[in-house]
This record gives C-alpha cells, structure tokens and sequence, in this order.
C-alpha cells in the first residue's frame, strides 16, 4: 500500500507520550474484531488455557507501568494509521452520500502504548483493537501490528490496514444505528445467542473492510500487488476455530464471537468485490 507522503487525519488523539494511562477493569461494551487476540497468543505460548485467563480479568483492574518512550518505529506506525484514518473518512463519505443520501460523521482513532482509559473500561494490550461506542473511538496499541505480524501469521502494512478498517467498520454500524440495535438484543437472550449475534457483528465489519479496500483502490491508486491477498489471510489467521487451534482447544462453535476463519475471509470479499453495503447485511443471511 502506497501511504508514505499521502494526508493524514486530523482525528487522531495520540495518548503515547502524554501519559494518559490507567486501569478501570475489562473493557464493557466495546467492539472489536481482534479484543483478546493478545490474551490467546500468550496462552498459547504459556501452555495455559485462555478462557481461564479471559475469566480471571473479569472485573479485575488492570495496572499501568512506567510510561513508555515514542520510537522511531512508534513514529512510523503513527503516521501510517493517519494515513488509513483518513482513506477511511474520504471512502465513507463518498459511499454513505452515494448509496445511502447520508452525511458520514467520522470517528476519532486514539493511539496509545501500554494501557488507557476509554468508557467501555481499560484499554490495554491484553484487549487489542477496539470500538467503543460510548465515545465513538478507536482504541489501539500499535504494537498489536508485531502482534499480528510475529505470533498470528498475517504481516504486511495492508493486513495492517484492515485492522483500522475493520474497527472503523464498527463506527460505520454505530453510524447507522445497527449496532445499538445488535447490542440491546444481545442483551435480551442467552450467551450462546448472544455470541451468534457477535458473529453477524464481527463479518459485517469485514464485508464493510472490503468494501474500504476496493474503494482505496478505486479513489485513490494506492493498492500495490499482494495487498488484497494480505488483508485476507489477516482475516483467516483471526478466526475463531483457527485461534482456538492454534491454542491447542478443539474449536467450539458455540463459543465464536467473531466467526471462523472461512466466515470472516469470505464476508471480507464479499464486500471487496461488490462494493455495496447491502451485500453486508449479515443479520438477514440465512448461511454466514
């Protein structure tokens, strides 16, 4: 993806070295389509099964250490994540005034190192990236992008980029009054339930990812061979059967949250090759 030189947004709120930090527990309310990638990974590695870890945060704070210094790398990453915040803006406001007659109002990204404060609770390294609602931001570490790259397999600066655009997918859900509407059902049924209604949620972020990507490619010319192709193997290294595979659990099913690896590579195409938000109405797919 050719980003370097190219305008950034102007709605980025860099918390990375001015020591906004804290605890506050689990994020609650948030959404996101990579939340406890990080928790998973370490399991992993540690040989420890992560569903008792998720557990053990639960309504537990979270500390923060001494502030961490920017890099040269920090400064990169930075720059970069404006550069897809502001495709993102351009893209949405384009296609919500084409297909929809409406204004896109875009979402501010904050960048932080470590952990802060958000009101859906800490975000932290532990949570990954993620949308919160009760602010309309979103929350990311850029040191998820080693995360990604070093322990789940999908590197490059396109898988990278679906990770903004995935997240910003959300803001596109809030914007339209879907997610609202997902979130006070999913709080009306069991948790089997409720965690089939975060699937829908999750694959309709990547359809609305796809839908991005082709318009990068359509409004600007920046989209360098092997983008697309990174983007989806991003989406198949974070399913939920392959992340419970690679955490040595037999994949259960009515755990998913964020759907299998198939689920979230295909919903991702289906919006790259169509471009139509329509095509990303998962709550009325009969087969995700």
């Amino acid at each position: 993806m050719e980003w370097r030189g190219r305008r950034g947004s102007n709605n980025i709120e860099d918390r990375r070295s001015s020591g906004s930090r804290g605890g506050g527990g689990i994020r609650l309310g948030g959404v996101g389509g990579f939340g406890v990638l990080a928790i998973v990974v370490v399991s992993a590695l540690l040989g420890i099964d992560p569903t008792a870890l998720l557990n053990s945060l639960d309504g537990t704070s979270q500390s923060a250490g001494p502030q961490q210094p920017m890099t040269a790398e920090d400064k990169a990453a930075g720059e970069f994540v404006s550069v897809v915040l502001a495709d993102t803006e351009e893209v949405w406001a384009a296609t919500f005034k084409s297909q929809l007659g409406k204004t896109y109002n875009p979402a501010t990204l904050v960048l932080f190192k470590g952990a802060t404060q958000s009101p859906c609770g800490s975000a932290s390294g532990a949570t990954g990236p993620f949308y919160c609602p009760g602010d309309q931001k979103v929350y990311l570490d850029t040191d998820f992008f080693t995360t990604m790259s070093r322990d789940l397999g999908a590197s490059g600066d396109f898988a990278m980029a679906y990770v903004v655009a995935h997240e910003i997918g959300h803001h596109v859900q809030d914007e339209l009054g879907i997610l609202a509407r997902a979130n006070g059902l999913r709080q009306q049924v069991s948790q089997a339930e409720s965690n089939a209604i975060s699937v829908r949620i999750e694959l309709q972020a990547d359809c609305l990812s796809g839908i991005w990507a082709r318009q990068v490619q359509q409004q600007f010319g920046t989209i360098e061979k092997g983008d697309f192709e990174e983007a989806v193997n991003a989406a198949r290294q974070i399913g939920d059967d392959t992340l419970q595979r690679n955490a040595g659990q037999r994949p259960m099913p009515h755990t998913f949250t964020h759907g299998t690896s198939a689920q979230r590579s295909t919903w991702f195409l289906k919006g790259l090759n169509s471009g139509e938000m329509q095509v990303c109405d998962t709550f009325s797919a009969k087969q995700l």
